[in-house]
């Protein structure tokens, strides 16, 4: 991506708070109820049947959109460790930003510990991530890193109180396992973007696209319309789509193929990134997308960053992440944007998960912006 033809879109970045001009300026009101979207913002999951955690799960029904509410000051956010692990040192830059931005933070009981990889043991993992989804005070979950251990506890969560009091869940990365979860089974809205092991050390010395895609964190919480411009490639394919927004780690999502926490792609703009993968494993991703049915009824495709792993020396794959990707939705007409600014990157902006959006894709213009709400 051309990150001086994309931040030209911005506002300049002041010295006391950045602010990212690409972002409408209107907000939802402080401290809104959650809210029932209407048709064109559910999705279609399940078979009418509960499960063993009691989430009901419906077939050809489609589930309201419950969008949580949208933080205001004083709003309480809950730092927990659902994968890999952190210090309270290095989540010391995110405590200090979210206190900037006027929200309480509650460090979870799991910062700090360490089980191997793992922030926690499974049990101690799943015990403050429950707490913390129990806990009516919080207005939103903010997960501390990625890594990898989601999926070890996402079957013996109940996510049930996320009905009665919605609040935003917060990450990327091997945190796909829950958005992905918490979109097919209740269809509650929740947020893709950094996590506290992304915020800078010293703020004054960071790049102005990391300053900005930290900012947008709290612009999505605040409820501020989110409109992305994105530098046109000639490899796009133009159009126009509406859907609710879906995705992230593209490893991630095949391994949730055929499990509950698997989501529905039809008529829905699907996200895509991933990193440290060899390019024969892109193409056999897209692969699996393409024969599990979740590329043929896409309303939008935008592809965001792909960092590739160098291929073994006398095996090189001979195409590109593009050229991969490009060949797999060629027979589909709907619009494609790569070089999207969402993935393993300092400019990783945050989405929000499961809320309708429109995508334009033209030669001179792309733009992802969210559809709001009357």
């Amino acid at each position: 991506m051309n990150r001086k033809n994309f931040l030209s879109s911005l506002l300049t970045l002041t010295a006391a708070v950045p602010t990212l001009g690409a972002v409408a300026s209107a907000s939802a009101p402080a401290g809104q109820n959650a809210k029932t979207a209407g048709p064109g913002d559910t999705s279609v999951t399940g078979s009418g049947k509960t499960a063993g955690n009691g989430l009901l799960q419906t077939a050809g029904a489609p589930l309201p959109l419950i969008v949580p509410p949208y933080l205001k000051p004083g709003s309480v956010v809950g730092i927990t460790c659902p994968a890999g692990d952190i210090t309270l040192k290095e989540i010391q830059p995110a405590l200090q930003q979210l206190n900037n931005w006027g929200f309480e933070a509650k460090v979870g009981d799991t910062v700090g510990k360490k089980d191997r990889i793992f922030g926690g043991t499974d049990a101690e993992r799943l015990a403050d991530l429950q707490n913390m989804i129990n806990d009516p005070g919080l207005g939103a979950i903010l997960c501390a890193r990625g890594g990898y251990g989601a999926v070890h506890i996402i079957d013996q969560l109940d996510f049930n109180p996320l009905r009665q009091h919605p609040k935003w869940i917060i990450g990327f990365s091997d945190i796909t396992v829950i958005l992905c979860h918490i979109h097919a089974q209740l269809n509650i809205a929740s947020i893709h973007s950094k996590m506290c092991n992304s915020f800078p050390e010293d703020f004054a010395k960071a790049e102005p696209v990391q300053l900005q895609s930290i900012l947008s964190i709290k612009q999505a919480l605040a409820g501020e319309p989110i409109s992305y411009p994105v530098t046109p490639t000639a490899i796009n394919r133009t159009g126009f789509a509406e859907g609710p927004l879906v995705g992230g780690n593209l490893k991630t999502l095949e391994t949730l193929a055929g499990t509950r926490s698997d989501i529905d792609t039809a008529g829905k703009i699907l996200f895509v990134e991933d990193t440290g993968e060899y390019l024969y494993s892109i193409d056999r991703m897209f692969y699996h997308l393409q024969r599990t049915g979740k590329l043929d009824r896409l309303a939008g495709l935008v592809v965001g960053g792909f960092k590739v792993k160098p291929d073994d020396p006398g095996e090189e794959f001979g195409k590109t992440v593009y050229e991969i990707i490009s060949e797999r939705v060629k027979a589909y007409d709907y619009p494609v944007v790569f070089n999207f600014p969402v993935g393993h990157q300092k400019d990783n902006f945050a989405l929000k998960y499961g809320i309708t959006h429109s995508l334009t894709v033209k030669e001179d213009l792309v733009t992802l912006s969210e559809k709001t709400i009357a």
